[in-house]
């Protein structure tokens, strides 16, 4: 076939949208495969040198000039007379422009809304009540080009059209049936014109039975989580039981109890939110890359933004909603965090604490009394390596996450912490039914350069192998063979941290899993036995994510029934398509850290 020239790869190459990519896939494949590789890999390469000198210097804004927002508040029920009623909502999907920084011009994004003039960054917080079903119509307004690069080399919803852009809602540490979870292969694109092989219904039923607490919602897209979460796609829930949390007296109302959602992002000079266009295994994966790292952190969709505060407890329920960065909080000024609840869940008592470390997806529920402060201001800042935990040290930018400006005036504070908060069933070894080994790769290319990274060393499309009975427990070994940690988050299930312990002759055992992926045959037993490490007080109740420290096998417990009833589910989750868990590093899950859950009568 005659040569493609070079000014038409060009033109074709600079062309191509989200939905348009594939169309072209058959010309190429007639053109020589090494000259394709070559063009792209230098477009690439001049694509990120001409972003690079696009970016905006972070430096160059002032911190703390914005105040926090406080999102909008969605009820997920309705009040007929003095009853609370189940109720349906209508949340879109928008394509918008969010102001992230006074000086920063409007930014284009992915919005959740009642309609799209409302739609914020993040999305309404959506206020339920226990035992009181909320329906919610999830619907997508969103055109047919992505605002961010995407990987059509990684496993990817891609539409037989070529058109639109899919996405599905996951409501993260909820428990409800399998279709309603937001499973990636649910997925479905404006007008649910196209639809994932899994989808099955366009209203979501949450029916709220679980025990009260913090929960968000967010993008589930098969391959594309990570940059649909990037242009927005998130949101907080909450789950109120006003008999059992009345009487702890915890600080509430829109004032006192506040969700603060926490992410990071780097920005173009023109307001556009910057992702990389190359990969780091370019002729692997020419965009795919392992980590997404921000310069300017965000909280409640404003860059470094303050709040002031009255010298009296506040509740603040914060939220890691970053694709990779780890936020390791304090404040400047030594207030301390008394956490009450770990993820979705209260613990049994108050656990005070000067620092809190948050993986991606991990909720910290904590109460700052402010009548503490020794100080007028107060900064929560954060020391978290980038990658965690041994990448490289936080600087003045990323290391601010927002600030407190503290009232002189002293008053009265009818808030308390109590001594007890709610008690849950403690772990019970002897419950489990089953004990189960769960292997961490990650893989990489001659260059050393991550490839891809599996759990048990199956991509997310093999057959699934977890399979527990609807009602039991299990016993997880998680096995981190990898540099990263990593933040495991099961759907449906809660589990509790039973311990951590370091792997000795690890190269050797290591070398044994990647030759015959057998925890058992490669003698699991002989090399868990180095040191412990201490589970943190205020993470020793029942989760939903838990970070995988590398080179520890991590021994978990996994619930597969209500904790607040000691009861089995009040729905069937055994359903297609099932559940999933994985890696919420969203650039792993995407490629592709994930594995089906199959709940079995």
């Amino acid at each position: 076939m005659k040569a493609f020239p070079f000014k038409a790869y060009l033109s074709l190459s600079l062309s191509l949208t989200h939905t348009q990519y594939s169309r072209f896939l058959p010309l190429f494949s007639l053109v020589s495969m090494r000259r394709i590789l070559l063009f792209l890999l230098l477009l690439a390469h001049l694509g990120e040198l001409g972003a690079e000198d696009r970016l905006l210097n972070p430096s160059k804004l002032e911190m703390f000039v914005d105040e926090l927002p406080d999102m909008p508040k969605i009820q997920g029920f309705r009040m007929l007379n003095t009853s609370p009623k189940p109720k349906s909502l209508m949340i879109g999907m928008f394509k918008k422009k969010w102001k992230f920084h006074r000086d920063l011009p409007p930014t284009p994004v992915f919005a959740y809304g009642a309609s799209r003039r409302g739609a914020t960054v993040p999305g309404p917080t959506i206020e339920a009540l226990q035992g009181i079903d909320t329906y919610v119509t999830w619907k997508n307004f969103l055109p047919s080009k992505h605002i961010l690069p995407w990987d059509p080399t990684i496993p990817t919803a891609i539409p037989a059209t070529k058109t639109g852009i899919p996405t599905v809602v996951h409501l993260h540490g909820g428990m409800h049936e399998p279709a309603n979870d937001g499973n990636a292969n649910s997925w479905f694109t404006a007008g649910f014109k196209e639809k994932g092989p899994d989808w099955s219904k366009r209203t979501y039923r949450y029916n709220n039975n679980q025990q009260p607490g913090s929960l968000w919602y967010h993008d589930h897209a098969m391959g594309l989580t990570r940059v649909n979460l990037l242009a927005g796609l998130i949101g907080a829930y909450v789950i109120r039981h006003p008999e059992v949390e009345g009487p702890l007296e915890l600080p509430h109302g829109e004032e006192f109890d506040r969700p603060l959602i926490v992410f990071d992002r780097s920005f173009r000079k023109d307001g556009s939110i910057y992702m990389n266009s190359t990969g780091n295994n370019p002729s692997i994966h020419p965009q795919w890359q392992p980590e997404y790292f921000g310069d300017l952190i965000i909280v409640n969709g404003k860059a470094w933004p303050k709040m002031t505060v009255r010298r009296r407890k506040y509740r603040l329920r914060i939220v890691n909603a970053s694709n990779a960065r780890f936020f390791r909080l304090f404040f400047t000024n030594g207030l301390e965090f008394i956490h009450v609840a770990s993820d979705s869940t209260y613990l049994v008592e108050p656990v005070v604490t000067n620092e809190t470390l948050l993986a991606p997806s991990e909720i910290a529920d904590v109460v700052v009394d402010f009548s503490k402060s020794k100080t007028d201001e107060a900064v929560l800042a954060n020391d978290a390596p980038y990658p965690y935990p041994s990448g490289d040290p936080v600087n003045e930018l990323n290391g601010r996450v927002m600030k407190f400006t503290i009232k002189k005036e002293r008053e009265v504070d009818t808030w308390r912490v109590p001594d007890k908060l709610i008690q849950y069933p403690s772990p019970d070894l002897s419950s489990a039914t089953q004990t189960r080994y769960i292997a961490m790769y990650e893989y990489t290319s001659d260059t050393d350069e991550p490839t891809h990274l599996y759990i048990n060393g199956k991509p997310y499309e093999a057959p699934a192998t977890e399979t527990p009975k609807a009602g039991t427990s299990e016993i997880w070994n998680v096995i981190n063979l990898t540099e990263d940690n990593h933040p495991i988050h099961i759907h449906l299930a809660v589990f509790t941290v039973l311990d951590q312990t370091e792997l000795v002759k690890a190269e050797e055992f290591k070398a044994c899993m990647s030759k015959m992926n057998d925890a058992i045959k490669c003698q699991i037993s002989k090399h868990a036995r180095g040191k412990k490490l201490r589970v943190a007080a205020h993470e020793k109740g029942w989760k939903n994510v838990y970070k995988m420290t590398p080179g520890y096998v991590t021994r978990i417990l996994v619930r597969f029934s209500y904790i607040h009833s000691n009861t089995s589910y009040s729905f069937d989750p055994t359903g297609m398509p099932g559940y999933v868990y994985h890696c919420h590093i969203l650039d792993h899950e995407d490629n592709a850290m994930m594995r089906p859950l199959v709940v079995m009568k």
